[in-house]
């Protein structure tokens, strides 16, 4: 399986929804570098379950176990970073029936095909959106580092169905905004469209049914000038770990698809020296990347996450032994919205591609 990334810093994941743990193996980190405990499990903490009526009622403390790597106050040693997260709170049993009558809109039937039928379909195996937690535990750690070369990272629930949020500021992003939104569960810009979308959540739960949305992330900080052209460069690097992130159907950068709608005069950022004498621009459609480069402007993208395809409905599938067409409902605990819980997932997965840019460019 491909659950290796990256070239400089290594990412390695490992586990599946209902082993003993799942884990994550973290390598090329600088020695030296203090950990913050506390703030590691602040991101554990906003990915996990059970914490919010949005989200599955599956229960998960998810606290990391470092295995090697960091020594015994909290140093990075420069050896491979290797944590656990045991899991412990699985219905291996609701899923059962699931081996032979694939869910719609999971991997169940590719991976049966592709697996020759060995996949572990429990809970979604290794195909599950669990394996975002060691994840954000890699990203808890990147994002202490990048810290302290002056990088921030933030993101929030931009849309969830038809509530919409604010967008950034893409020109302006102030730094406290960003601190402020990686600490929180559902972070919004404007606090009073959280219930609107949770409302919107309850709506789809009791219709046994799910609701996707848009997840809007911005990085401040970085240097200009860093990244390649063409295949190297910083969208490609990013969009190919955030498509890690289970449910991601697709990602935009800057103005990104509107880009498409404006006349070259409107979506031209133009440049200008600021009162310190830097190069900035006066908006930022272009996302703070221009030909695969950074521009020192903020980055920022969206990621479009699709509805939990696990929902309590009668659905159409087929019997894979019988070869006939059957009916399906799905048995579990499952979130009726996993955009919250998405949000820490694609900001560590922004962090761990960041570093690793940092780490080509001789910033390390």
């Amino acid at each position: 399986m491909s659950s290796m990334w990256g070239e400089r810093i290594k990412l390695s994941v490992f586990g599946g929804s209902h082993t003993e743990a799942i884990g994550v193996t973290l390598d090329g980190l600088p020695a030296g570098e203090k950990m913050d405990w506390d703030e590691i499990l602040v991101q554990m903490a906003r990915r996990a379950p059970g914490q919010d009526p949005s989200a599955t009622r599956r229960v998960e403390k998810d606290e990391p176990h470092v295995v090697c790597g960091m020594s015994s106050d909290g140093v990075l040693t420069g050896a491979p970073l290797c944590a656990l997260i045991y899991n412990s709170d699985q219905h291996s049993k609701d899923y059962g029936n699931l081996k032979v009558t694939p869910r719609p809109g999971h991997a169940d039937y590719a991976a049966f095909v592709k697996y020759q039928g060995n996949n572990d379909i429990r809970g979604g195996g290794h195909f599950s959106g669990r394996l975002t937690a060691p994840l954000v535990f890699a990203g808890a750690v990147c994002r202490q580092i990048l810290s302290r070369h002056g990088i921030l990272i933030g993101g929030h629930v931009l849309s969830v169905g038809p509530a919409e949020d604010r967008r950034f500021n893409m020109a302006d992003i102030e730094p406290e905004i960003l601190k402020s939104l990686s600490r929180e569960y559902f972070p919004v810009l404007f606090p009073s469209i959280r219930q609107e979308m949770r409302r919107q959540i309850e709506e789809a739960r009791l219709a046994l049914d799910s609701l996707g949305g848009v997840v809007e992330c911005a990085v401040t900080g970085l240097p200009t000038g860093m990244g390649n052209p063409m295949f190297g460069g910083v969208e490609n690097l990013i969009s190919s770990i955030v498509f890690g992130v289970p449910a991601v159907k697709g990602i935009e950068f800057g103005a990104g698809f509107q880009a498409a709608r404006k006349m070259g005069h409107e979506n031209n950022d133009s440049f200008y020296y600021d009162d310190g004498g830097a190069v900035k621009t006066r908006t930022n459609n272009a996302g703070g990347i221009l030909g695969g480069i950074t521009t020192g402007m903020p980055l920022v993208f969206r990621a479009a996450v699709k509805p939990t395809p696990s929902i309590s409905r009668e659905q159409d599938t087929v019997n894979l032994e019988t070869g006939e067409n059957v009916k399906l409902v799905i048995k579990g605990r499952h979130d009726p919205c996993i955009v919250p819980r998405a949000v820490p997932a694609l900001e560590s997965a922004a962090a761990v591609a960041v570093l690793e840019l940092l780490a080509q460019n001789g910033k390390l």
